[in-house]
């Protein structure tokens, strides 16, 4: 009925319990515009939902002992060792550490979401029509922080630096580490930061303009975006979430420990930390909020609690969603894997997230 009503062009929801698909549906369009019915296995940009697959990046560095997670971004990124905060520049209070990217309270912001003058200079700033990664982030390390580091969960652009933390560790692009490390073992071959012409032709399609610029899928980035340059099927992702859910391994692959999973998808945000930022509002009873009973872990949201948040769930559960529409969760007590794909111009807290969780655990029944 949405799809006839043209609030979305079509989805693929896919589900898995107990590590077996139990239902894959795909819904609509494709493309609405060349009337391409939609595909199980078409691409869809997931956006925010990349954050994740950079954050066990970082993860397996880690626990190679390459990576300290608890040291200072600047240990590895020395353009931010003269971080200051505000337009008045204050120092900040403690340095800015590896752990603060991962559950965005670095002090960074995105500058989209918010008004006040540091919002305002990252605006200006045009960061993403740098010419690398790097460049990108050094532009970043100039801006002022909006926050003192571990005092707000701000989301923000703290992913695409750990993006970057990942490449000066690794001494490779991150679309090469994401591939050799992450995508490839697990066979995920149509996820990454843009697609071959094969691929493109699988690409779904929004029925108007997305508030991220769609750039042309099959060129090759300048920045590869750790924090929403991604592109993936709802197969391909699945398998992702299983690893997760499964603590670190799928089909005889280990991406990682147990023990590390457990360490990220456990709340990160200390009492202290405010959570009440403009984007958690926003997300509402998908954000780290105490009264929603969720907080954050590495990467993504997590539940903390069994009830406040008027969506069904578990405690222990964790998810993240896309600014185009692109939403999953993992209940680890369910043994329960879902996976939403749907391209629409700007999706916070849109109700398909609510109905599709709705939908699977009333169908829940042992």
């Amino acid at each position: 009925m949405d799809v006839e009503s043209k609030r979305i062009p079509g989805a693929v929801l896919l589900i898995a319990r107990n590590g077996k698909v139990a239902s894959l549906d795909a819904l609509g369009f494709q493309d609405r515009r060349a009337q391409t019915p939609m595909k199980a296995n078409s691409i869809f940009r997931v956006a925010s939902m990349s954050k994740l697959i950079t954050s066990v990046a970082a993860m397996i560095l880690s626990e190679e002992g390459k990576l300290d997670i608890g040291a200072p971004v600047a240990q590895y990124l020395p353009e931010f060792k003269e971080a200051r905060v505000g337009v008045d520049r204050v120092a900040p209070k403690r340095p800015m550490t590896v752990q603060d990217l991962l559950r965005h309270t670095s002090g960074l912001t995105y500058g989209i979401f918010g008004n006040s003058p540091v919002d305002e200079l990252y605006k200006k700033s045009n960061m993403f029509a740098g010419k690398s990664l790097a460049d990108m982030v050094a532009t970043i390390a100039g801006l002022p922080l909006l926050h003192q580091p571990g005092e707000v969960w701000e989301y923000s652009v703290s992913t695409d630096v750990l993006g970057r933390v990942v490449e000066v560790v690794s001494g490779m692009d991150l679309d090469r580490f994401v591939s050799e490390r992450i995508t490839g073992p697990l066979k995920m071959s149509d996820t990454g930061f843009y697609l071959n012409a094969t691929q493109a032709s699988r690409l779904a399609r929004p029925d108007s303009q997305m508030m991220m610029p769609p750039g042309d899928p099959t060129a090759k980035p300048a920045i590869f975006s750790g924090g929403g340059g991604m592109l993936s099927t709802a197969g391909d992702y699945a398998r992702f979430c299983q690893m997760m859910l499964n603590g670190g391994a799928l089909d005889g692959v280990r991406i990682l420990s147990p023990h590390t999973v457990a360490l990220m998808t456990s709340d990160q945000l200390p009492p202290s930390t405010d959570r009440h930022s403009p984007v958690a509002l926003l997300l509402d009873a998908f954000g780290p909020t105490p009264e929603m009973g969720t907080g954050f872990g590495l990467g993504f949201a997590v539940r903390t609690a069994p009830g406040r948040n008027p969506v069904p769930g578990s405690v222990g559960d964790f998810s993240w969603a896309g600014i185009t529409g692109t939403y999953f969760w993992v209940d680890p007590k369910e043994k329960l894997v879902a996976v939403l794909m749907i391209q629409v111009p700007q999706a916070t807290d849109v109700p398909y997230w609510r109905q599709t969780r709705t939908l699977v655990y009333q169908a829940l029944v042992n």
